[in-house]
């Protein structure tokens, strides 16, 4: 299997695993959106709903794989993706970029600049 198949596939499982695991945290009037766009390598999970008179809507994780890396575009959870797919997927601190950091913050992170 090909990198970019492989990073994909365990892309897909871990945003699937963290909405299946999350879902029944939700609300009655929340829920989770998986959105994978696999021909463009892009991949989101969106929180969609109502919280009392409150709408809800915003994207959990955005992770896109560019240049067969894996960019993490988005996380807005105390989850740690990253470390998922790092410790239990292997994939290699050199094959992610943390792109929610500034550019010139990256070489600071211990991951992939780009």
């Amino acid at each position: 299997m090909d990198k970019l198949t492989h990073y994909s596939e365990l892309i897909q499982e871990a945003i699937t695993y963290y909405a299946t695991t999350r879902r029944m945290i939700n609300g009655p009037n929340t829920d989770y959106q998986l959105i994978f766009d696999t021909k463009n390598h892009h991949y989101q999970l969106y929180r969609v709903g109502w919280e009392g008179l409150e709408r809800v809507h915003y994207c959990v994780f955005h992770l896109d794989i560019i240049n067969d890396k894996i960019w993490a575009q988005e996380d807005a959870t105390d989850y740690d993706i990253i470390g998922v797919l790092e410790d239990e997927h292997h994939v290699p601190k050199s094959d992610i970029v943390l792109a929610f950091h500034a550019p010139y913050r990256r070489p600071y992170t211990g991951y992939a600049v780009a």
